[in-house]
């Protein structure tokens, strides 16, 4: 581990080595023949949420914790020059098998969001969808997102609700109570059989991080699951049933200032 990575990096990792194997590998084809980007756990489209460009052709896309690569994927089908940059060799692994099924080829790069060997300002977009959004050090990847960005470069994360957050327990699923309090956010070591450590700040420091960092918030979308949503098959920390009246996933647009 570099020392410049939090201890979170190789741990984190070591999650996403089992859920490769248990579960993204195998569904990581079908996700990158998808026609629409869509959005988190509940597959919002891009279509309808319009967080985008309208036309992503020729643009330089970095995308931080693209796991097995299905949305950098999306957007190299789409025209753009992109980088997907991970941290876990295994879901690095399946995003190159799928390239030399399909031919869509992009630059892959190991490593974390909170320390990216890309040089300064070569990206017009950076996204996040469940990536470097909850797995990295906000205080860190928010300030290298801003670092690739050129000026006016827009950033577009999408994370589990705060609301989510502090109705989830340590163990077991979100449910209809308060479960942890505000102070209580920020780094949450999960406890559960997964494990993992996540980076859940409240949005009153995520906005200070991300002005403190260069941006400007343009939008913040809360989003809930559609009224036919069911269960997910392995990402069921949160049930349809919450999400359907609750935010469960928050969708982040803020745009660099200079």
């Amino acid at each position: 581990m570099s020392s410049s990575e939090p201890d979170s990096v190789a741990v984190n990792r070591a999650v996403w080595t089992r859920s490769n194997a248990e579960y993204t590998d195998a569904q990581a084809a079908g996700a990158w023949a998808r026609d629409d980007l869509l959005w988190g756990v509940w597959h919002r489209p891009e279509s309808e949420l319009r967080v985008l460009p309208d036309d992503v052709a020729g643009l330089d896309v970095i995308e931080l914790g693209c796991g097995t690569a299905y949305m950098s994927a999306w957007f190299a089908r789409h025209g753009a020059r992109v980088v997907g940059v991970d941290p876990t060799p295994a879901q690095l692994e399946t995003a190159r098998r799928l390239q030399g099924e399909t031919g869509i080829e992009f630059r892959l790069v190991e490593a974390p969001g909170e320390v990216v060997p890309l040089p300064d300002e070569p990206a017009d977009l950076v996204v996040s969808e469940y990536g470097a959004s909850i797995w990295a050090y906000p205080a860190l990847w928010i300030p290298e997102a801003a670092r690739m960005l050129r000026s006016r470069g827009l950033l577009v994360f999408l994370r589990g609700s705060t609301l989510a957050q502090v109705c989830a327990p340590d163990e077991g699923l979100v449910d209809t109570q308060l479960r942890r309090g505000y102070d209580e956010l920020g780094r949450i070591d999960w406890q559960h059989d997964d494990g993992g450590i996540e980076y859940h700040q409240p949005p009153g420091e995520l906005v200070d991080v991300l002005r403190g960092s260069g941006f400007e918030l343009e939008r913040l979308l809360e989003l809930l699951a559609p009224a036919d949503a069911a269960d997910h098959p392995y990402y069921d920390f949160v049930p349809a049933a919450w999400a359907r009246r609750w935010p469960a996933e928050e969708l982040w647009v803020a745009r660099r200032r200079r």
